[in-house]
């Protein structure tokens, strides 16, 4: 079986802000390969949570910002998630809603399978 990247937060947090170079050039060299298929990395959903969170909150990155750049990551050729169009609507809910991203996905998930969204938080209400 081929080797799969499960990739962290950290590095995808390094790839895009540069600030450590060491980790920086790691990242930057699995990713790249991510980036032409040479190489195939999972995202974990949680993972992609988290990197939102951390460059909202902690770094400040405008939200249009991030967005751009993790549906750029998201739709690498080497990304193998099965649930990447449901990640890809989340985000772009994320962008275009005052809503957070966990519940972005609450209810891109619910609307990709059909299903129904059953929930107590009034910012989904947002998105219906």
């Amino acid at each position: 079986m081929k080797n799969i990247f499960v990739i962290d937060a950290n590095v995808i947090l390094r790839y895009l802000l540069q600030d450590y170079p060491a980790h920086f050039q790691k990242a930057y060299e699995v990713l790249e390969q991510v980036k032409t298929g040479q190489v195939s990395a999972y995202i974990p959903e949680g993972v992609l949570v988290e990197c939102v969170y951390v460059l909202l909150k902690v770094y400040k990155v405008p939200k249009n910002e991030i967005v751009t750049s993790l549906l750029g990551i998201l739709q690498y050729p080497g990304i193998i998630n099965e649930n990447r169009p449901i990640l890809l609507e989340s985000l772009k809910l994320f962008r275009e809603h005052n809503v957070d991203i966990v519940d972005a996905i609450v209810y891109a998930t619910a609307e990709r399978k059909g299903w129904t969204v059953f929930s107590f938080d009034k910012d989904l209400t947002k998105l219906t």
